[in-house]
């Protein structure tokens, strides 16, 4: 489903643009994606809505790691000095919010539903890495939240391109809209 408004209270949440997962995936898909998130990003602060950037984090002993048979795979040893650092094409401001989670989704575990209705936020702009895992899980649990949620098609990606294709074509449609990052900066308007 395309997009067919924007709540005048909507935050731009950035899914794991972040220097340690990022350098997981190939640059030549990531580059187009990481351009158009930082173009929305300055389109969100430039409109005064909240700009939020999500990043993962996990403790050196790996105690924060779910205990079941599926559990993703996390980083051994210890992780780069600038693993959690936003990528600089973002170009973070101080007015930003930062949320590390430790699961897959942004919304389990962390402050983010507080920051977000402490701002008055009913709709939430989605783009990121990966698309079917990090992105996918904070959309599906930002409905679960009561939020509109939009996904910024062209402002994501995923190391694996099916499952990248299944999660626009297939899932998001359920639980949001999906348009690209052009139409979602030409519907902004100013916060209220």
């Amino acid at each position: 489903m395309p997009l067919t408004a924007l709540d005048p209270r909507t935050a731009l949440v950035l899914i794991d643009l972040q220097y340690g997962i990022t350098s997981l995936v190939e640059p030549t898909p990531l580059a187009d994606p990481v351009a158009r998130a930082a173009q929305l990003a300055a389109r969100f602060r430039a409109h005064r809505l909240p700009v939020v950037l999500v990043r993962v984090n996990f403790s050196p002993d790996g105690a924060d790691a779910p205990r079941n048979r599926t559990a993703i795979a996390r980083p051994s040893g210890r992780p780069p000095a600038n693993w959690t650092e936003s990528l600089s094409e973002l170009d973070p401001q101080p007015s930003d919010v930062v949320v590390t989670k430790h699961q897959p989704g942004a919304f389990y575990g962390t402050d983010l539903d507080l920051k977000l209705r402490r701002r008055g936020i009913t709709g939430v702009v989605l783009g990121g890495v990966a698309t079917s895992l990090g992105v996918e899980s904070t959309g599906r649990a930002g409905y679960d939240h009561g939020y509109n949620i939009t996904f910024a098609a062209d402002a994501m990606t995923d190391p694996d391109p099916g499952a990248h294709e299944h999660s626009l074509q297939v899932s998001f449609p359920k639980f949001g809209e999906v348009d690209t990052a052009a139409a979602i900066a030409a519907a902004l308007r100013p916060a209220t």
